[in-house]
């Protein structure tokens, strides 16, 4: 019986269960590209670090008696911000300066253009290799030269990759490797400079019981007293995978949402065919059949093609996989290579059968207790509209199996719940939109409107509507892709804000004591505003009213934290606060060495609370060598979103002038060519000095946010698919309420155009709603980011929500107008024949 009916039905089944193939592809894709991710990650572990053991400090003499003492292949980098200068154009950037002596990389190697350009710009000339990203950018190729403090160095290639590169590093610095032989004779190594000093380690044929982990982390406390920070291949590999364990959990979120979208279709489409077949069952029950043996009939039908739908979603998806390498080549740190993962092919099948019954249950256990008398009298809206424990039941299994679905995909019981309770919000806000809106239109209907208009609009509320289910699924997906581009235009908008009226847009630092006077004359000769101009002293902190390092962690009462040791301070002196600053406890006060015993500092208000500081603390501090005491006598709130020289320490005058420090110099330029000219006189005359151009680094960021959003965009789009489908789905499967409706419209005499409008306004009120449903959760979700995400205030921007809003309602009128195509062109009588026989 099942298979006799489903044949005169297989349209209709095919329609709903293709809301679930989306959904399966997109999660067998992402678990699919997951699994052999994480798998190239730990194949590739070596490459990422590109050595057996990574030491770096600040010291250029930094020991480790035990690696030392052991065999091995040893490469050393020095690395440095600095500009360079491009003779061609007459152009400069800041880079990251990396001079680099040995066999580095071990393993895998540094990714050029030519590729032959990683062996040979070591052969002992100065050659350099640059991020192809400032090649193209400054439009120089390989073979032109660029110019490092005194000497001048032949473009031997463009540098792709490297092991030890970062997106995040390469956003103000790109990096440039050079030959260490040559980094004394660019004059930019002098007392005070600051330099990072790295070592990679391959050890040759080391013990069999040796296991660096172990030795690394047994050393650790000695290693963070030394101030030498460590990496191995297999902090490497999981620190890699941990990064993209994260994108893999955002990945199959979005998978997941798109596969409730189609559940959600699922249910609605379920609905309005049992609807359909519900006088089918009625006869079959004055036949004798009983309501489970109906039951079981059209569970059978569903179960087979939600089967069918889960399979044709895994093989989808086995194929999307192969895409999603190359969308996010641009962020992977290893070469993604593509293989079946059966283990995602087999669960995404079993999840799709299982979701497409389980959803389609609902709608199903009602025909149990379908009347016979339904042949007779009708279907009684009211009855199939009461919950029995049986769907009270499915309901509950559905909460339970969102959660535990989504605690699978993202190993967190408390983020399985908070997402499960806001994709509830969602759902309820969206249908509590819908309901509200139906009961609105029937409560208030407008009488006095011309036929055409109250048709269309009572059909929004009539049976077989499509109201809820177009507004909770169209709405949804909108929903997705509107918040994205909020978010996307808030982070920009954050940015832009700091380069916006008079603020100060170009950073000049590394400037030496000497060098200030002659650098602000430069500055004034080329009209430029001296908006600030600040001393820069770096230093550690050696001990906390008397405890140092040591005896402070042993500090059970209170607690405090060890990387106020570890880090490097760069603090600055000054005896009055500036723009970004306002004091929150405590005052400022200036020092007399003549009365006062310890001079007083400020530190951030909140690095203080975390780090379980007080007023009054006493603070040793090592300043390269020579301790000096203070004590803690205010705390200040500071806007780090300003482009400005903000500190966490702020010292009085009177105490660091004769300490070895950098000076930094801010201004504002009015224009591009305007920065340009100023750089380029700086590194012509002042090789050791580094410019930040912020307006450069707002444009590298901008390109960079793209990148990501057109991924999420792209992940998105599986959402919105599925709520196309929902929305294909549910027009075709009403056909039939539309049908009844239209003949005998045209039987009383309406004409085409007038059916035409109908069905016209109807789509258009619905893709409206569900546009709109969609931009205002959307709104609400992208306020409450910026609030307590951003402390920001958001504005949205209009011409993308009309452009939403047009697309998503035209689609909706679209497709409405195709699915009647058949109606309103043929005779009534033909129509009925065809459709309802």
């Amino acid at each position: 019986m099942a298979w006799r009916d489903a044949r005169k039905s297989k349209s209709r089944l095919l329609l709903f269960i293709s809301s679930i193939v989306i959904g399966i592809a997109a999660l067998v894709a992402i678990n699919s590209f997951s699994d052999n991710l994480q798998s190239d990650i730990n194949n590739q572990a070596k490459e990422l670090l590109g050595a057996d053991l990574e030491l770096a400090s600040n010291d250029p003499n930094f020991s480790y008696a035990i690696i030392d003492s052991m065999q091995t292949e040893v490469s050393y980098e020095n690395s440095f911000a600095s500009m360079i200068f491009f003779p061609k154009n007459q152009e400069s950037r800041l880079v990251d300066v990396r001079s680099l002596e040995g066999g580095f990389p071990y393993y895998g190697k540094l990714e050029t253009e030519p590729a032959t350009a990683e062996a040979t710009f070591r052969d002992g000339l100065p050659k350099a290799l640059v991020d192809k990203s400032v090649l193209v950018q400054y439009n120089v190729g390989i073979g032109d030269s660029i110019k490092i403090g005194q000497v001048t160095f032949k473009i031997e290639g463009a540098l792709i990759s490297s092991p030890s590169q970062s997106m995040g590093a390469t956003l103000v610095a790109p990096a440039v490797y050079i030959p260490m032989s040559f980094l004394n004779q660019t004059g930019l190594i002098t007392r005070g400079s600051r330099v990072y000093y790295r070592r990679f380690y391959k050890f040759i044929d080391p013990p069999s019981d040796f296991d660096i982990d172990e030795q690394i982390r047994a050393d650790s406390d000695s290693l963070r007293l030394w101030k030498i920070s460590s990496e191995t291949i297999r902090e490497r590999k999981e620190d890699t995978g941990r990064t993209f364990e994260d994108l893999a959990d955002f990945l199959n979120l979005v998978a997941f949402v798109a596969l409730l979208l189609g559940c959600v279709g699922v249910a609605s489409a379920v609905h309005i065919y049992i609807k359909e077949k519900i006088r089918l069952v009625a006869i079959l029950r004055c036949l004798g059949a009983s309501g489970k043996d109906a039951f079981y009939i059209y569970l059978t039908q569903i179960g087979i093609f939600g089967l069918l739908g889960s399979v044709l979603g895994a093989l989808a998806g086995t194929f999307i996989q192969t895409i999603l390498p190359r969308i996010f080549a641009e962020f992977l740190p290893v070469d993604v290579t593509i293989a079946l993962s059966w283990t995602s092919i087999i669960g995404g099948v079993v999840t799709g059968l299982f979701m497409s019954i389980l959803f389609a249950l609902s709608p199903l256990v009602s025909i149990r207790k379908a009347s016979p008398l339904i042949t007779l009298r009708g279907v009684d809206e009211k009855n199939t509209r009461k919950l029995d424990k049986a769907q009270a039941l499915i309901y509950t299994t559905i909460f339970v199996f969102v959660i535990s679905f989504a605690f699978i995909q993202i190993g967190s019981l408390i983020d399985s719940l908070w997402f499960t309770l806001f994709i509830a919000l969602a759902f309820g806000f969206l249908a509590l939109i819908a309901k509200a809106f139906m009961w609105l239109v029937k409560k208030f209907f407008p009488s006095s409107w011309s036929y055409v208009w109250r048709q269309s609009l009572a059909n929004l509320y009539r049976p077989n509507n499509q109201t809820l289910i177009l507004i909770s699924s169209i709405g949804l997906g909108t929903a997705l892709i509107t918040t994205l581009y909020f978010i996307q235009s808030l982070l920009i908008s954050q940015v832009e804000i700091t380069t916006n009226e008079d603020r100060p847009n170009l950073m000049v630092f590394d400037i030496q004591s000497h060098q200030v006077e002659a650098l602000t004359q430069l500055a004034k000769e080329s009209n430029l505003p001296i908006m600030q101009s600040v001393p820069v002293v770096t230093m550690r902190l050696k001990s906390i009213n008397g405890l140092s390092y040591q005896k402070a962690m042993e500090d059970t009462i209170r607690n405090f934290r060890g990387g106020m040791f570890r880090r490097e301070w760069r603090v600055t002196y000054r005896d009055s606060l500036i723009a970004s600053e306002e004091i929150v406890q405590g005052s400022l006060q200036r020092y007399n060495p003549a009365s006062d015993s310890l001079p007083a500092v400020s530190l951030e208000d909140d690095y203080v609370t975390r780090n379980r500081l007080e007023l009054g603390d006493t603070l040793v501090w090592n300043v390269q060598g020579v301790p000096i005491a203070t004590i803690l006598s205010s705390t200040r709130e500071i806007d780090w979103n300003r482009v400005q020289t903000n500190f966490l320490g702020l010292f009085p005058n009177n105490v660091l002038e004769s300490a070895p420090q950098f000076h930094v110099l801010i201004t504002r330029v009015q224009s591009v060519e305007e920065g340009a000219l100023f750089q380029r006189e700086v590194v012509k005359n002042y090789p050791n000095v580094s410019v930040i151009d912020v307006g450069l680094i707002l444009n590298t960021l901008d390109d960079i946010l793209d990148k990501i959003a057109f991924v999420i965009r792209f992940m998105a789009l599986f959402s919105i698919l599925t709520g196309l489908l929902v929305l294909i789905s549910s027009v075709i499967l009403s056909k039939f309420q539309r049908i009844k409706e239209s003949v005998l419209l045209r039987t009383m005499g309406a004409t085409r155009n007038q059916i035409l409008s109908i069905n016209s306004l109807e789509y258009f009120f619905l893709g409206s709603l569900a546009s709109l449903s969609g931009i205002l959760l959307a709104m609400l979700g992208s306020w409450g980011l910026a609030y307590y995400s951003f402390d920001s205030t958001f504005v949205p921007n209009l011409l993308p929500i009309a452009l939403v809003y047009i697309i998503i309602t035209g689609l909706t009128i679209i497709i409405g107008l195709i699915n009647s195509r058949g109606i309103i062109s043929k005779p009534p009588l033909e129509v009925l024949r065809n459709e309802i026989q």
